[in-house]
């Protein structure tokens, strides 16, 4: 479903990859490896449709995203660095906020969205009094509050303990047995049934 032809991306004078090619089908996740400065996170914001690759084309469903934008993002969720949470709301008002905003989003009640990914009892404190690994758990939290297909996750297991990345790999799982996918970097190696790496070298 998504198809990467082509790829070139150049920074400053220097190219980070070039000539990259991969597919991804339902079912699947991805994980993209590479040294710091390889362009992991700049490939992220391309296949988000955030920037312009120098050349190349990505296809969803056999669309360039450029000329589907508002279709293709709505079947998207991305989750960078940042966690993206409002320190003023409660992990339980972000969320609210999220699924709010969300084309599709899911049936899953906010608490049960929460006690999976370990937060439990803490719905109604300010953000900002949690941790930082806690707060990631809030933004990994939005994804299981709409439906998106395509899950793209940059270092999702940053600040976060083993239990809650054991906890972050079962979710990547079960969005991969429900014909979801995800493309995600991470510095940790991904134990997930249906994962495949590509290696930038650039």
């Amino acid at each position: 479903m998504l198809n990467i032809k082509h790829l070139q991306c150049i920074r400053d004078d220097r190219v980070l990859f070039d000539d990259l090619n991969f597919s991804l089908d339902s079912g699947h996740l991805l994980q993209i490896e590479g040294r710091n400065g390889s362009g992991k996170t700049s490939l992220l914001r391309i296949l988000c449709g955030l920037t312009l690759p120098t050349e190349g084309t990505v296809y969803w469903k056999n669309e360039d995203i450029q000329e589907t934008q508002s279709n293709y993002w709505a079947t998207l969720a991305y989750i960078g660095h940042h966690p993206g949470v409002k320190a003023e709301l409660t992990p339980l008002e972000n969320l609210a906020m999220a699924q709010a905003l969300s084309i599709s989003p899911n049936s899953i009640s906010l608490v049960e969205a929460l006690d999976k990914v370990g937060l439990y009892g803490f719905e109604d404190v300010p953000a900002r009094t949690l941790s930082a690994g806690q707060q990631r758990r809030v933004a990994l939290a939005r994804l299981l509050v709409n439906d998106a297909k395509l899950w793209i996750l940059d270092e999702p297991f940053t600040a976060l303990d083993k239990a809650a990345i054991r906890m972050i790999e079962m979710m990547l799982d079960e969005h991969a047995r429900q014909g979801g996918m995800a493309v995600l970097t991470s510095h940790h190696t991904v134990n997930c049934v249906h994962a495949s790496i590509l290696k930038l070298s650039g």
